[in-house]
């Protein structure tokens, strides 16, 4: 249990050695066992579907949901660098019923126990409610299409038609939330028995959430648990009071201690200092090590050599006029190296997981017929009577048909309405092959925890937009990389929660039910979310904190789509496909090269963020890193159990100080003290 108890990043590596994942990355069985084992009684009393939907699971949920869309937000509009949170929101479930459950026996009222299967509907419904902000576009193809965004990828650039734009809106964000969000459920719903028990694919971060659950369910799993909140709770302190502490202190432009030039002011110029950020620090601590080394080693190739060597050849490489943001100067230069890591990380990764998929797919056919008598002869009674539950809870087949085609047929109306670009009948392509790339992308989820979902979304991106045509591309293919990628990736999401299910003896359809409830949550809390960003701060200004650097990557491979290699400034070409191949070569060695070795090869995508972004936050990771490292040399099993806890309130006491903060600015209320370092 302890391997899978540590939360991973949203940056994965993407190179994980097929065998290493069938060996190193099966649960063991003991520990996976331990906690759900329970006398045949007990499983008698495991509550029908429609009792581990509660009011008060409901309102958790969207509590939890409100809470994480706001911080993910933020991380969103700041890096794009999103650690997961599925543990955290599951711990977090935990805490507010229990305390729910124990102020009202205190005051003398009997509550409705509180079941790991209701812990589990809580943890689902809360993490759909907050993934649409994730996955939603705001900080991406969303954000994309906004004015600001079209006049820093250049407005004379010919790929970027005049008037190729649509500022954000309460209203249409929503609608179209609500438009292709829904698609996505339906797409698998036939396949959970064969992904879950035929082909036993493990879906690594289902797996580690289910067991935390049934952890917290036992009497070893409560005292664990306080530990849990109490740590959590003094970090979200510490954090939400040093988030008002620097409030005081940032009263003007590059000012207060994000702004610390802690190595000087000539790297704080080159964006090298640490900013004191709890989000970062906690966000470090939960990534991987790998993943904040290859960010660090990011920041240092782009903002510590390439890019001071760039600035220096402006009137050879570009003209002397251009002002730095103009993609035919250094600006350029920036975007389309991160786009060219991103892609080619993304290709390597996205043919692997195919190739592996197939293999695997065949594998199991040619030996379906003999492992069918096998396994069910070898089953433990555990194991057995789980599958019985799962598949005894039946969603009609008609129900998935009906349901899909019927919101296929509303988006094909829809979108086009409000973005006349993109025609229907690539609505109509997209959601014919939808149910393929959403099977391919679930199997490659189960065996590797890898949601490939925005690499399928850039192929859309890049196809639309070349089909569209210069007068419409742009447009059409962000469009259309969105109703991909939402439909792609709400399908492998809903199989880890049919994972976390299955091994928490919930009902799968009160799954499906709390996974479309979380999703119309999110469908109107995100959009509200965003523009209290972009109503308070200046987000997609490159020179602030919120630049949301993946709102120019992602319209950029919209051009790059329409326009060609023309788009890119002056030897860009080549140095893109230097990094392109650095990022193939990177993924080929650490997969043919001895763990030992392969463990050390950075991450390309991961690499790529501060290429844009800076690398302060690289820093602030890699001191959450550090952490992290000297806490197990200390004491290894209690880093191993306090470390999500801490990271998390870390995170969430950072993350929540925006909601006074952005209202202070909606309020006009500035602070009081500019601190700002200048040179003698």
């Amino acid at each position: 249990m302890k391997k899978w108890c540590q939360t991973t990043c949203t940056i994965k590596s993407g190179a994980m050695d097929m065998e290493e994942s069938k060996d190193e990355k099966e649960i063991d069985r003991e520990d996976l066992e331990e906690p759900q084992e329970k006398p045949m009684e007990e499983w008698k009393r495991i509550p029908p579907w429609t009792k581990q939907i509660t009011v008060r699971g409901l309102i958790a949920s969207l509590l939890i949901g409100v809470i994480y869309s706001v911080i993910v937000m933020k991380l969103n509009l700041t890096t794009g660098l999103v650690p997961n949170l599925n543990v955290s929101a599951a711990l977090l479930a935990f805490v507010f019923i229990r305390s729910w459950t124990t102020l009202l026996q205190k005051a003398g009222i009997v509550s409705s126990p509180f079941t790991r299967q209701e812990n589990t509907v809580i943890q689902t419904c809360a993490v759909a409610c907050y993934s649409i902000a994730v996955g939603g576009g705001f900080g991406s193809y969303l954000l994309g299409l906004n004015k600001k965004t079209y006049e820093q990828a250049g407005v004379d650039t010919e790929g970027n038609t005049p008037g190729s734009f649509k500022e954000p809106g309460i209203g249409w964000m929503t609608g179209f939330l609500f438009v292709v969000s829904f698609v996505g459920l339906l797409a698998l719903v036939p396949l959970r028995k064969i992904m879950i028990i035929d082909y036993k694919l493990t879906y690594p971060s289902g797996t580690a959430t289910a067991v935390l659950i049934n952890g917290f369910h036992t009497s070893q799993g409560d005292k664990m648990a306080k530990k849990q909140v109490h740590g959590f709770a003094k970090f979200f302190s510490i954090s939400f009071l040093w988030g008002f502490f620097q409030w005081f202190y940032s009263g003007g432009a590059q000012c207060g201690f994000s702004q610390f030039p802690t190595f000087g002011l000539r790297a704080w110029k080159q964006t090298f200092y640490f900013d004191f950020s709890m989000t970062y620090i906690g966000a470090g601590m939960i990534c991987s090590h790998l993943v904040n080394f290859s960010l660090i080693l990011g920041a240092v190739l782009s903002w510590g050599i390439m890019w001071p060597l760039i600035s220096g050849l402006k009137g050879d490489w570009f003209p002397m006029t251009l002002p730095e943001s103009n993609m035919k100067s250094l600006n350029g230069y920036k975007v389309f190296i991160s786009i060219a890591l991103i892609l080619g990380d993304g290709l390597y990764n996205f043919l692997k997981i195919m190739f592996f998929t197939i293999k695997s797919i065949h594998d199991r056919m040619n030996k379906r017929n003999s492992n069918r008598v096998a396994d069910h002869g070898s089953q433990p009674l555990d194991d057995l009577q789980r599958n019985e539950l799962f598949v005894r809870e039946r969603i009609p087949l008609w129900l998935a048909f009906v349901g899909y085609v019927t919101f296929s047929i509303i988006s094909t109306i829809l979108i086009p309405l409000m973005f006349p670009e993109l025609k229907w009948y690539y609505v109509v392509l997209a959601y014919i092959f939808a149910p393929s790339l959403s099977f391919c992308n679930a199997y490659g989820a189960g065996l590797t925890d890898m949601n490939m979902a925005y690499n399928y979304g850039k192929v859309a991106l890049f196809v639309i937009a070349a089909l569209a045509g210069k007068d419409t591309g742009v447009v059409a293919g962000l469009v259309g990389c969105g109703l991909i990628k939402s439909i792609v990736s709400i399908s492998s999401d809903l199989m880890h929660d049919f994972k976390s299910a299955h091994l928490t003896l919930t009902s799968p359809r009160s799954m499906l039910v709390s996974q479309a409830v979380g999703t119309a949550m999110g469908c109107v809390v995100a959009p509200l979310t965003f523009f209290l960003f972009y109503k308070a701060f200046d987000v997609g200004n490159p020179n602030k904190e919120f630049k949301a650097p993946y709102a120019l990557i992602y319209r950029n491979m919209a051009i790059l789509g329409v326009e060609g290699f023309s788009a890119l400034p002056r030897h860009c070409l080549q140095l893109c496909c230097g990094f392109f191949a650095f990022a193939v070569g990177a993924n080929l060695l650490r997969d043919l090269s001895p763990p030992k070795l392969g463990k050390w090869v950075p991450l390309p995508m991961a690499m790529a963020v501060p290429f844009l972004v800076g690398a302060y936050f690289a820093i602030d990771m890699c001191v959450g890193s550090l952490i992290v490292l000297v806490w197990h040399k200390l004491d290894s099993k209690k880093a191993t159990l306090m470390i999500p806890a801490v990271a998390s309130g870390l995170i969430c006491g950072d993350g929540l100080w925006i909601l006074p903060s952005s209202i202070l600015a909606l309020a006009n209320v500035n602070p009081p003290i500019c601190m700002r370092f200048l040179a003698t």
